[in-house]
């Protein structure tokens, strides 16, 4: 039948969205849809994420689309262990290098700020504060750390930021969204199973008494939207249980992650690609060069569930 043949012939999720990528994503995520999805060379995304790399170690040039200049932060440092751990090249002495770097840039408890001092004359924007008095967060050290211990890296930084990280998740009561995503980060790659066990069992509990997650998305107006977040900028299961194999997929039901889901694949927009998530942009360019990224982290997890995109 004719309308048969028109829903076959209808780009599948993953045709629009590679669309969406090849038209508007910069050359990393290019690479990185390529290797994840095309079969495409672990090398050339390599090649690319090495444009980023600072002489100092770290990496910036806005590699992460919220800061934006040449400078190193903790956050492009975290975007880029997430690129290095996917290709399986989270190690070597470029990894020896950063830790060097992550260790010049710690507060005095040994963690990572999202913000970090500049030289004096750097230009910054009124939304991109660059100072030296920042304070250590869950939301770039519990990636970094999670991420190094998963790939087995061993350096004198981690002892302290992995303390931090386990004082935080053991001991924090109020509970920030971006703090969340930190906290299950570290707690999916920290080698202490039974301890992160016990960890993701009480932050679960809390997420939930606390409604920091929608459980429902068709009742996402009744939850809360915490200080910092547009209108509409909660988190969904899908945002803090990113693979099944997380932690913090024990703190959902099989319903409430299949709601999610379907809201996640719902959420495609007509030009192929996904929304940007939670905050509102930074930088006029933010939202530009995030979306493929969104994108490329939609596709990622819903076919980490199963879920069909061809």
């Amino acid at each position: 039948m004719p309308g048969d043949e028109a829903a076959s012939a209808a780009p599948t999720p993953l045709a629009r969205a590679e669309r969406f990528i090849w038209l508007t994503a910069r050359v990393l995520e290019q690479h990185r849809f390529a290797f994840h999805f095309l079969g495409g060379d672990a090398d050339a995304v390599d090649r690319a994420l090495g444009a980023y790399l600072g002489a100092d170690g770290g990496y910036g040039h806005a590699l992460d689309p919220e800061l934006r200049g040449p400078l190193s932060r903790p956050l492009h440092a975290a975007y880029a262990l997430r690129v290095l751990d996917a290709l399986g090249r989270c190690g070597g002495r470029r990894v020896e290098l950063l830790c060097a770097h992550l260790t010049s840039v710690s507060t005095p408890d040994g963690a990572l700020p999202v913000v970090s001092a500049a030289p004096a004359d750097h230009p910054t924007l009124p939304y991109d504060p660059v100072r030296d008095d920042a304070s250590s967060t869950l939301e770039t050290t519990g990636p970094v750390v999670g991420a190094l211990h998963r790939n087995r890296v061993w350096h004198a930084w981690l002892f302290r930021a992995t303390e931090f990280c386990w004082n935080r998740v053991e001991t924090l009561r109020h509970w920030h969204p971006a703090e969340v995503r930190g906290a299950v980060a570290f707690l999916d790659g920290v080698p202490d199973r039974g301890r992160a066990a016990a960890a993701a069992d009480r932050l679960g509990r809390l997420v939930r008494e606390r409604r920091l997650v929608v459980l429902d998305p068709a009742r996402r107006a009744e939850y809360p939207t915490e200080p910092g977040y547009p209108p509409g900028g909660q988190l969904f299961p899908y945002d803090v249980a990113g693979r099944p194999e997380s932690w913090a997929r024990g703190w959902f039901t099989d319903a409430e992650m299949s709601r999610s889901l379907d809201f996640l694949a719902a959420r495609q927009q007509p030009d192929g690609g996904w929304p940007v998530p939670r905050r509102a942009a930074r930088a006029p360019g933010s939202t530009l060069e995030r979306r493929p990224i969104a994108t490329l982290e939609a596709l990622l997890t819903l076919r980490a569930y199963g879920r069909p995109l061809t």
